[in-house]
């Protein structure tokens, strides 16, 4: 749900390891292009690699919810999609991927004074879009989706895992923990760090810096 705080949990997730490894997918909306192709094809592009791990941040889920209760895809597309999407899955499974689907369920008080928050601070404005304010009003409609794409998705090699997310923290931390039960691992032996001595400086006049200082104001 809007408001949930899946932008702090993937934060949470990512801050303290490599982007090299991890990479964070937010797709915008579709161009015309995309339009015209095969709902999952632009997703499924970013799909991982072995070693690799991709976050969703929204995914193709959005034609179960936002798509469908804002109109902006007909029942019969929503209806279409939550029939195949169970297939898909399982072959993303079968070829190796490990996919793991959370759900941040979060009440209606707090979806209500965290977005109040959004229009009240500067800083978190950039959060808040006309989509939003629009969905605010729709709270039965979207439990009523997520309700049937869970029913229509929840399987034995996808299920869904809800986290409760009026605590942010506590949230953060539990789907951690959960994420990390979810990834088969094994320790890895690593060679103690030592830096090596510097190379002896260079004799002569040091050369003149060719660029711009930015000013030290603090």
């Amino acid at each position: 749900r809007d408001g949930a705080g899946k932008g702090g949990v993937i934060k949470a997730i990512t801050e303290r390891v490599s982007p090299r490894t991890f990479r964070v997918v937010a797709l915008p909306a579709p161009t015309p292009q995309e339009k015209s192709q095969m709902y999952l094809q632009r997703y499924i592009a970013h799909f991982p690699s072995a070693g690799e791990v991709v976050i969703f941040d929204r995914s193709w889920y959005n034609r179960a919810g936002v798509e469908r209760v804002m109109g902006f895809c007909t029942r019969g597309e929503t209806r279409r999609f939550l029939d195949a999407v169970p297939g898909v899955e399982k072959l993303m499974v079968e070829s190796g991927i490990i996919l793991i689907k959370y759900w941040l369920e979060v009440s209606q008080e707090e979806q209500s004074r965290r977005l109040n928050d959004r229009i009240t601070d500067g800083r978190k404005t950039w959060k808040l879009s006309p989509i939003d304010l629009a969905s605010y009003t729709r709270w039965d409609d979207y439990t009523e989706a997520r309700d049937d794409m869970f029913a229509a998705s929840h399987t034995a090699w996808a299920p869904w895992h809800i986290a409760r997310s009026d605590d942010k923290h506590r949230a953060r931390l539990n789907i951690i923990s959960h994420l990390l039960a979810q990834i088969p691992y094994k320790r890895v032996k690593q060679e103690p760090f030592v830096l090596p001595r510097r190379r002896p400086p260079r004799k002569g006049r040091p050369r003149e810096l060719m660029a711009t200082p930015v000013p030290e104001r603090y």
